[in-house]
């Protein structure tokens, strides 16, 4: 396997035992493919939940400019739903994982279709 198979594998362990979900891997390959180079780097790879800054990066790039949703307060609550869910003591919340609860959260599987 090559290493984005191996983060994958990781990426849905943690779905299965973080967040109590069976990951659909067809989808969550293409989100991970969707993070691009992001997920081989150790800082880019995760999404720091106690920084604002980060929250609304995650709100408009992915949410907004990817998923292609309007603005509102929902989008912040979905983005700390997620989290809640990820656990907001789980130090490392990765970002193929949030990316994909969110894709699940909105209901925009066809974006990866």
């Amino acid at each position: 396997m090559g290493k984005r198979d191996d983060l994958i594998a990781k990426y849905a362990d943690d779905l299965k035992n973080k967040c109590g979900m069976t990951p659909d891997m067809d989808l969550l390959t293409k989100v991970t493919i969707g993070c691009g180079p992001a997920i081989y780097n150790d800082d880019a790879s995760t999404v720091a939940a106690t920084q604002d800054s980060e929250l609304d990066t995650v709100k408009e790039n992915f949410l907004i400019k990817k998923l292609g949703l309007s603005d509102g307060p929902q989008l912040m609550d979905a983005i700390n739903a997620v989290i809640d869910t990820y656990g907001r003591s789980e130090r490392n919340k990765y970002r193929a994982v949030v990316y994909y609860m969110l894709v699940k959260h909105f209901g925009k599987e066809s974006v990866y279709g």
